[in-house]
């Protein structure tokens, strides 16, 4: 009975192996492969067979691609546009990973608002949401990345398939285990398999929501007026904006300095009172001398 266990052990042990071998092989050729991609096939099951011959070319069945969409908009209104936004969040069943709102400096003349937001959306509904964005806000800049995590995909969950198969085969070793040191030796090798087990499914998660939920950065500031992201297209209209837009800067320069010199009254008035007080000083120092220079003559 030993020997026909130890046997049973060395052919789990081999078959752990070549399955650690094939995970191996699969990502030496996805590092070189880089992020090619595959061509699509019927959806669905996507696991290569672990007993495929050496010379089977494995065909990713649908592509797995990470979306991350860079956007960059300005609004006029900060709370109402960022109200529209999670409101198009939660009906496109989506979430806020991440918030931040800036409210300005107290020091800065211009009080405007500025948002960072990091959202997560479901990837087929990702394009809905920037027409969303790009109708209440205006969009200055925009980039998109698509990420083939396709290989990476099958590699891992050709893994999982292999490591429950494996821990199948150890459970049923256990079950007919009759000494106690075969006993010990296939809950040490289950203890293995399900720890690498745990962790490869964990990777394979973390994979499926990357793929089925894409990232959007959405960064947000409020302004007076919207910049004007196209050049205007004849001559006569950029002298006209240009001439408008110093017009605008001068008044705005005028009333930056009217505003710092009423901000700056509690500090003028004394220096101007201080400065008056010396310039009477001087003018009377300057009479004594020349008094002095010039005596008046005597009445005779």
């Amino acid at each position: 009975m030993k020997k026909y266990l130890a046997l049973i052990l060395s052919f789990v042990l081999i078959l752990g192996l070549l399955a650690g071998c094939g995970a191996q092989s699969m990502d030496k050729n996805m590092s070189m492969g880089g992020n090619s991609a595959a061509p699509e096939a019927a959806p669905d099951k996507e696991i290569s067979s672990p007993s495929a011959s050496a010379g089977t070319t494995v065909t990713p069945t649908n592509q797995k691609l990470v979306r991350k969409i860079w956007l960059n908009a300005e609004t006029e209104d900060m709370d109402a546009l960022l109200n529209q936004v999670e409101a198009r969040i939660t009906q496109l069943s989506g979430y806020v990973e991440k918030r931040e709102v800036y409210h300005g400096s107290s020091t800065a003349s211009r009080r405007y608002r500025y948002a960072n937001l990091t959202i997560r959306i479901p990837a087929e509904k990702l394009n809905e949401f920037v027409t969303h964005v790009s109708d209440n806000a205006n969009i200055t800049s925009t980039n998109e990345t698509a990420d083939d995590i396709t290989l990476k995909y099958i590699a891992t969950q050709s893994r999982v398939t292999a490591l429950e198969t494996e821990e199948k085969r150890l459970l049923e070793l256990l079950a007919q285990a009759k000494s106690l040191d075969d006993l010990l030796k296939i809950e040490k090798m289950l203890t293995d398999v399900r720890t690498e087990l745990e962790q490869v499914s964990s990777t394979l998660r973390l994979y499926e929501n990357m793929v089925d939920y894409g990232t959007i950065y959405l960064n947000l500031t409020e302004v007076k007026e919207y910049t004007v992201t196209e050049e205007p297209e004849t001559f006569w209209e950029r002298i006209s904006t240009g001439f408008t837009d110093s017009l605008k800067n001068l008044g705005n320069g005028l009333t930056e300095f009217v505003i710092f010199v009423i901000v700056a009254l509690p500090y003028l008035i004394p220096v101007a009172i201080i400065f008056g007080i010396v310039l009477l000083i001087k003018r009377k120092h300057k009479k004594r001398r020349n008094a002095r220079k010039n005596p008046p003559e005597d009445k005779q």
